[in-house]
């Protein structure tokens, strides 16, 4: 019988919809409403989230409202909207994650962060998530100008960590992004809830 992946030396989290509860639509429905914030996001003729990509790769937001008055003026507030209240798309912890991060800190085990995070609205998170304070670093794509999956960036992040890809396993609730960890060597894990990610570490040998 073949073995199993040997136990992880080190954990490395994505932050959103992981660790903290981001959610979009909050930040343009504050400045356009509802109804209008659920049009946008799921217009046909806008990928908010290719577009959000871009300054999470580097772009600058000054850069993106200025595209978007450009192409598509119609959507101009919108966008604008949600950069302008981008902190009411942080709506909290996910439930049971920062317990999860804490035990994990409380047993020895270093950690670190791997976020698509614009570089220019990232200090928000810091300020209000003490949790963020129990990881070794985070690597903020924004600030690189390399997001997930691009395999550049994990290779940046276990360097940054000192380990073997290999002693390391990486935590997202994109399938696409543990892909792309799993091929440059790490070990992956979809999330899905605290619940099933820490039976997860725990099958893998770790102390939670």
């Amino acid at each position: 019988m073949a073995a199993g992946p040997a136990t992880p030396r080190g954990v490395v989290w994505d932050l959103g919809n992981v660790l903290i509860d981001w959610q979009p639509g909050r930040a343009v429905a504050t400045g356009v409403g509802e109804d209008e914030a659920a049009r946008f996001l799921a217009a046909d003729d806008f990928d908010f989230m290719a577009w959000n990509h871009v300054q999470d790769a580097g772009g600058t937001w000054a850069d993106a409202l200025a595209a978007v008055a450009e192409s598509h003026p119609h959507w101009r507030d919108h966008a604008a909207a949600y950069h302008r209240h981008f902190v009411d798309s942080l709506v909290g912890e996910v439930p049971g994650s920062a317990d999860l991060v804490r035990d994990l800190r409380a047993a020895g085990v270093p950690q670190w962060g791997l976020t698509n995070w614009s570089a220019e609205l990232y200090p928000h998170a810091p300020e209000r998530y003490a949790v963020l304070a129990e990881l070794e670093d985070v690597v903020v794509s924004g600030r690189e100008g390399l997001a997930k999956p691009d395999p550049r960036i994990f290779d940046l992040t276990v360097a940054r960590t000192g380990l073997p890809a290999s002693a390391l396993v990486f935590v997202d609730d994109r399938a696409d992004n543990v892909e792309a960890a799993v091929a440059a060597g790490l070990q992956g894990v979809v999330f899905r809830d605290a619940v099933q990610v820490r039976s997860e570490l725990r099958k893998r040998g770790l102390p939670v």
